[in-house]
């Protein structure tokens, strides 16, 4: 029963212990599972009432941060590229093609209470920058009659909350909710009785990223 109590004793105080987590001058780092979630929706199509959509996609998320004080951080969002399928229920098409895009985030960050407490969360506001790539329609858009995909860059604000729960000096877990103000628009050709005409259709992602990670101070 002693070693019992001792053993509880000991769990609480090493659970209730401080630890050093970020503080002026710290650099640190995150890598975990990075979600976009897609708030999708666009002009009409092709003279129609439907639009396009763009799916949800998980890949590698990478941060890398930088105390400034104690409480103030600038962060860096990255990830490996996100692949996306581009769909719309004009004609019962369905998947239409694919693209994918990096999304680099820069955020100015402030984290609540003290450098020492266990628990930390913050909130930020920053800017996006959204590149897109390898744009192209799959099979079932060329046999439509549409070509020629391509989705412009986007800039737009950005802005997240998250905490950190500090396991030790070095070691976190972490959780974040990303919004990203996304817009871009969408060029292609659509060819119809032998005649090809150019398109353009505006769309807005304005994507929901949650993050799950494990960070590293150093």
């Amino acid at each position: 029963m002693k070693k019992t109590l001792y053993g509880l004793t000991l769990l609480a105080s090493l659970i209730s212990a401080n630890v050093m987590a970020h503080q002026e001058g710290d650099f640190f780092m995150r890598a975990g599972l990075a979600s976009v979630i897609p708030n999708d929706s666009s002009d009409k199509i092709l003279g129609s009432d439907k639009e396009l959509q763009v799916n949800t996609n998980t890949q590698l998320g990478l941060t890398f941060g930088y105390m400034v004080t104690d409480n103030i951080s600038v962060e860096l969002l990255a990830a490996t590229p996100f692949s996306h399928d581009v769909s719309t229920n004009l004609a019962g098409l369905g998947d239409i093609g694919k693209t994918k895009h990096l999304p680099p985030t820069l955020m100015a960050e402030y984290y609540f209470g003290e450098p020492d407490a266990t628990f930390r969360p913050y909130a930020g506001l920053g800017l996006n920058y959204t590149v897109f790539f390898d744009e192209k329609f799959n099979g079932t858009g060329s046999a439509a009659g549409l070509s020629d995909l391509s989705l412009d860059d986007s800039l737009g604000l950005a802005a997240n909350i998250g905490f950190d729960y500090q396991l030790d000096e070095t070691w976190s877990v972490n959780a974040s909710l990303w919004y990203a103000d996304i817009d871009t628009t969408a060029t292609y050709k659509f060819t119809s009785g032998g005649v090809t005409t150019s398109h353009s259709t505006d769309i807005s992602i304005d994507p929901v990223v949650l993050m799950v990670s494990v960070g590293y101070k150093f």
